[in-house]
C-alpha cells in the first residue's frame, strides 16, 4: 500500500515554499514561488498540488494570522504590513481549491514543531523557537501544543533595556525599544553602517547584539520554563561566534534565579536549527497529517 502524501506550504513573505512529503518526515518533492497578491500567487500554490494526490496540507504562514478555530475569522491572514493580503482567507481558499483538510500556524510555530516532532527538540514537550532574520519570530510549544490565545505568541516583541549610549533608532513601527526593535537584522545594519555587514566584524555590536538576545531568551526562560531554545534565523546562522555569547549572556541575565540541569548544559539548552533549513516545510507536514487525523 503506498504512503499517504501530505502538502506543506511554508508561506513566507517573499517566498511560498510548497513541497510533498510522508508523515515519518520525508521530503519527496518541492517548489518555491514568489509572494505576489493573493490572486496572482494562489494559482501557482494549487496548480503545484492539483497533481500530486495529497490526502492533507499544512499551512505556516506569514501573520498576524487568525489560528483559533473559534474565531470566525479563522484561516485568514489579519492585520499584515502586507496590505494586499490582510483578511485574506488563505486557508479557506485552499481547502476549497483542493479539497481536503489543512492545518495552519504561523511560520515560525511550524518551524518549532519541525523542531519537535523531526529535529533538535524531538521528544520535549517545552520548547522555545526563535528565528532572528528581518525580524524576531518566536513559536512556543507548551504541554505539547503550539501556543495560542486570543492569537498566538508575539514574542519577539518583549521590551528590552537598552543599552547604555545605544541612540540607534528601533526598527519597529511600534515600539521603541523592543526585542525586534533593536536586535534583528536591520537593527544590527543600522549599527554596523552600510560599508560592513558582517557582525563579528565588529566586537562591540556584537557583544550588544548577543546582550539583547540574552534579555530576550531570558524572559522566555522565566515565562515559559522551556525544555530547549533553539535559536535560529539569518543572524545567527551568519554569526557563529554569537551563540557562545548569547549561552554566556543568559545565565548572566538569570544570575543564579533558576537552577535546572537544562541551565546546567548550557550548551545543550541553547542550541541551533537542525533540519537543514527544513523545519518550516516538516512541521506544515506535521500540521497537515494532524488535520488529516482530526477530520477522520
Amino acid at each position: 500500500m503506498a504512503e499517504q502524501l501530505i502538502g506543506a506550504i511554508e508561506a513566507g513573505g517573499t517566498k511560498m515554499v510548497c513541497a510533498v512529503g510522508t508523515a515519518d518526515g520525508k521530503v519527496l518533492d518541492r517548489a518555491s514561488y514568489p509572494t505576489r497578491t493573493p490572486e496572482e500567487t494562489l494559482p501557482d500554490l494549487v496548480g503545484y498540488f492539483k497533481d500530486k494526490d495529497i490526502v492533507a496540507l499544512g499551512l505556516a504562514a506569514f501573520g498576524p494570522v487568525a489560528v483559533n478555530p473559534s474565531d470566525p475569522r479563522f484561516g485568514r491572514i489579519l492585520n499584515t504590513p502586507k496590505i494586499a493580503w490582510q483578511n485574506y482567507d488563505f486557508m479557506g481558499e485552499l481547502k476549497r481549491a483542493l479539497n481536503v483538510p489543512v492545518g495552519i500556524d504561523t511560520d515560525v510555530n511550524g518551524a518549532c514543531l519541525g523542531e519537535i516532532t523531526f529535529g533538535a527538540a524531538h521528544g520535549l514537550t517545552d520548547v522555545i523557537y526563535i528565528t532572528v532574520g528581518t525580524g524576531i519570530g518566536v513559536g512556543v510549544c507548551i504541554g505539547g501544543q503550539m501556543l495560542h490565545g486570543m492569537l498566538h505568541p508575539e514574542a519577539g516583541h518583549v521590551a528590552v533595556q537598552r543599552a547604555e549610549g545605544d541612540t540607534v533608532p528601533s526598527t519597529c513601527h511600534c515600539h521603541d525599544s523592543c526585542f525586534e526593535g533593536v536586535a534583528a537584522g536591520p537593527a544590527v545594519q543600522l549599527r554596523l553602517g552600510e560599508d560592513n555587514n558582517i557582525l563579528s566584524n565588529d566586537p562591540a555590536v556584537l557583544e550588544q547584539e548577543a546582550d539583547y538576545l540574552a534579555q530576550g531568551l531570558a524572559t522566555y526562560v522565566l515565562c515559559y520554563s522551556p525544555q530547549r531554545i533553539i535559536l535560529g534565523g539569518g543572524v545567527p546562522d551568519h554569526t557563529p561566534e554569537l551563540m557562545p555569547l548569547v549561552r554566556k549572556k543568559t545565565l548572566e541575565k538569570l544570575n543564579g534565579y533558576l537552577s535546572t540541569p537544562e541551565l546546567d548544559n548550557i550548551d545543550t539548552y541553547i542550541v541551533a536549527p537542525s533540519l537543514d533549513g527544513n523545519q518550516g516545510v516538516l512541521g506544515s507536514i506535521e500540521l497537515g497529517r494532524r488535520a488529516l487525523e482530526a477530520a477522520c
